[in-house]
């Protein structure tokens, strides 16, 4: 068993939240409402990064497929009503609340280091008290983040905000974008896997998950 963690440094969407199928639907359906449906590769391309990074790409995808020029304005002005909607029920994941409250019970500092813009994350944490527990957090759009996921500075900004070595640091991903960030950064990465989605998705020397229940801490 590897020594205890000198911090936890938590990604939010499909980690914490099961936020993730909302954020998929959002993204189809402003995509094909625009006439091109996104292919289910493409999707999972688009988990863990931050949304204006997303609507960029997905920009491209709609343009190159021959439809009609768009801003990423007119494209995230269809997609965020549709993802707010759903996202301000997103469930927590299995596990996700004990492991929080483990790391509290341990004295094992914590930060989310997410993708997502402060205003976002205030809607879906709203129903989830208990995340609370975590006090430092790295938005998207966090003033003093340079690049935004698979650049390691999300996991970067955290660990320094915490005072500790990143090198000393646990962090949990989901998706390929974040577990980028995390190895750059120099983390211990456990990656909780996606539906449908095996370890050999992920570089070697992370640290896989089918649920957050089997981490151990002690």
């Amino acid at each position: 068993m590897p020594q205890r963690p000198a911090a936890c440094l938590f990604d939010l969407d499909g980690l914490l939240l099961d936020t993730e199928p909302a954020h998929a639907r959002a993204w189809q359906e402003a995509s094909t409402r625009f006439g091109r449906p996104l292919a289910g590769a493409e999707l999972l391309s688009l988990r863990g990064r931050r949304r204006l990074d997303c609507a960029s790409q997905v920009q491209q995808w709609i343009i190159a497929a021959g439809g009609a020029p768009l801003s990423v304005q007119e494209l995230l002005a269809v997609r965020q009503p549709i993802a707010e909607a759903l996202l301000a029920t997103a469930p927590a994941m299995p596990g996700a609340e004990v492991l929080v409250r483990r790391c509290v019970a341990l004295g094992i500092p914590m930060a989310l280091a997410t993708s997502s813009a402060q205003q976002a994350v205030a809607v879906k944490v709203a129903p989830h008290p208990w995340l609370t527990l975590i006090r430092e957090r790295v938005h998207g759009d966090d003033p003093d983040l340079g690049g935004g996921k698979p650049a390691p500075d999300p996991f970067l900004l955290a660990a320094r905000r915490l005072g500790v070595a990143p090198t000393a640091c646990w962090a949990f991903e989901d998706s390929s974008a974040g577990v980028a960030a995390a190895l750059g950064a120099g983390c211990r990465v456990h990656v909780l896997l996606p539906p449908g989605v095996g370890c050999q998705a992920y570089p070697e020397g992370v640290i896989c998950l089918n649920s957050l229940e089997e981490v151990e801490l002690d």
